[in-house]
């Protein structure tokens, strides 16, 4: 990213076709200004906390939401939601996994880690494209967050 102007959603996500799908389906509904995209949690969480290759990123102007993926290299959404959850301001972005992960016992960890929503990918494009718009649509326009 080139310059640091105002970013909406954060998407985590490895998989570069699945990026370019929920990246159309935000934009093709405008439900943000700026979806910033990184392919792992290392990446994740030096944007999150404006370190690294981000450090110079401004943070006046807060995420607005992170969609995280589970199955990431380097650091895995688990341990990157962790993170932003046990920090205090990081916390009150609202997080949702979109992954395709459908196991119990990750469903049952991200909700005891603070997750906002998980929703599991569906492998259809259409239905998988419905499943962010629809995502997008709650967290971006119907849900309130307080002000900065």
């Amino acid at each position: 990213m080139n310059s640091f102007e105002r970013i909406d959603i954060l998407l985590v996500e490895d998989n570069p076709y699945d990026a370019e799908l929920s990246m159309r389906a935000l934009q093709k509904k405008k439900l943000a200004n700026k979806v910033e995209w990184v392919q792992d949690g290392a990446d994740a969480l030096d944007f999150i906390f404006s370190q690294g290759i981000y450090e110079h990123r401004v943070q006046d102007e807060p995420l607005k939401l992170i969609l995280l993926d589970i199955k990431l290299p380097k650091v895995s959404g688990i341990d990157v939601l962790r993170k932003i959850k046990a920090d205090p301001v990081a916390r009150s972005i609202p997080v949702v996994m979109l992954t395709s992960s459908a196991e119990g016992q990750d469903l049952s960890e991200c909700y005891k880690l603070g997750v906002n929503s998980y929703i599991v990918k569906p492998v259809e494009f259409e239905s998988f494209q419905e499943e962010v718009e629809k995502a997008g649509f709650y967290w971006m326009l119907v849900n309130r967050v307080p002000a900065s």
